[in-house]
């Protein structure tokens, strides 16, 4: 009975002849009748509605926006150095000589799956050298510039928790991650009219001084660093009422009683960079020159204020000679 039903290689052969024909006959009747132009766009139309719907949503974030760096791109960079499992197959170590750390970085096409409030999400990497017109070439080498992106797949059911809590909270870890392996530097500010190529020579700085090794006062210690925690939340709360984000200290004491100790403390806490500035190094109207050297979440130091010969409004200079008696600040 089942040998019955089974159709014969004739019956096959003749359903495929008679399919095939249809489909010649149906192609000829379409290219006759619809001009190249129409052909395309059916053609189109009829694979859009026939391809399988899928419901991901895929974030491409590339490395440049146009000339300019893209900081999120930085950031997902930084963030998932922290994401390495042991199912991870392929990654990019990297160190510098000035650096203390490891780093550990997502190689050409590794994925990463993370998860967000419940939300799964798939991170992937890629990197293609462009053409060589986009080269770039130095004394001794010649480079091709990569294109670089990062590819964020997730359920599109989901995008408003990507977009405004996720990311969002992917640039702020990264800045605390970038906080933590940070080498905090020591800048010298000089004025840029002295004739010097480099006007902001850089060092790290290589004092170990912190809170816990600092010999002060206990009370005073813990006032410090619970006014510093203050301020550094405080960043938006001073920009809501518009007032500049800085705080200023006044240290003075005899040399040896540990101001610079405290300081490199405070940067060594902070994780912020130290730019000291001499006033007698400023000339003219090079002050305002020199402080846009400095950069955002640093610390400031001018040395013996009450030595300085600071102008006045008339132009004139005021000088102050320190007594044998009088403390420099």
């Amino acid at each position: 009975m089942a040998s019955r039903m089974m159709p014969t290689t004739s019956l096959l052969l003749s359903a495929y002849a008679s399919v095939s024909t249809t489909f010649m006959l149906f192609q000829t009747i379409f290219h006759q009748l619809f001009p190249p132009q129409l052909q395309t766009y059916i053609i189109d139309v009829v694979k859009y509605y026939c391809k399988p719907k899928t419901s991901k949503l895929t974030l491409l974030i590339e490395e440049r926006d146009g000339y300019t760096l893209n900081d999120m791109f930085i950031a997902v960079k930084v963030y998932l150095s922290t994401k390495v499992t042991p199912d991870s197959k392929r990654l990019k170590i990297t160190k510098s000589l000035k650096e203390s750390h490891i780093n550990i970085k997502l190689a050409e096409s590794e994925e990463i799956v993370d998860s967000f409030e419940g939300v799964k999400v798939t991170w992937k990497y890629f990197s293609q050298p462009q053409d060589q017109s986009m080269a770039t070439v130095d004394t001794n080498h010649f480079f091709v510039r990569e294109k670089k992106h990062v590819e964020l797949k997730f359920d599109k059911n989901y995008k408003d928790v990507i977009i405004t809590s996720y990311l969002p909270f992917i640039v702020e870890k990264a800045l605390e991650i970038k906080n933590q392996k940070k080498v905090v530097k020591l800048h010298n500010l000089k004025s840029p009219y002295l004739g010097q190529s480099n006007y902001r020579q850089m060092v790290n700085l290589d004092l170990p001084s912190t809170f816990d090794t600092l010999a002060m006062d206990k009370k005073m210690k813990k006032e410090i660093m619970d006014d510093l925690d203050l301020f550094v939340r405080r960043k938006d709360f001073y920009k809501k009422v518009g007032k500049a984000w800085k705080r200023g200290y006044l240290l003075y004491g005899q040399p040896g009683t540990g101001k610079s100790s405290l300081i490199a403390a405070m940067a060594n806490y902070l994780k912020f960079d130290i730019y000291d500035l001499q006033l007698m190094n400023v000339r003219d109207d090079c002050l305002k020159d020199m402080l846009l050297q400095t950069s955002n979440r640093s610390l400031l130091v001018i040395e013996d204020i009450d030595c300085s010969i600071v102008p006045n409004r008339k132009g004139s200079a005021l000088s102050k000679e320190p007594r044998r008696d009088e403390p420099r600040t």
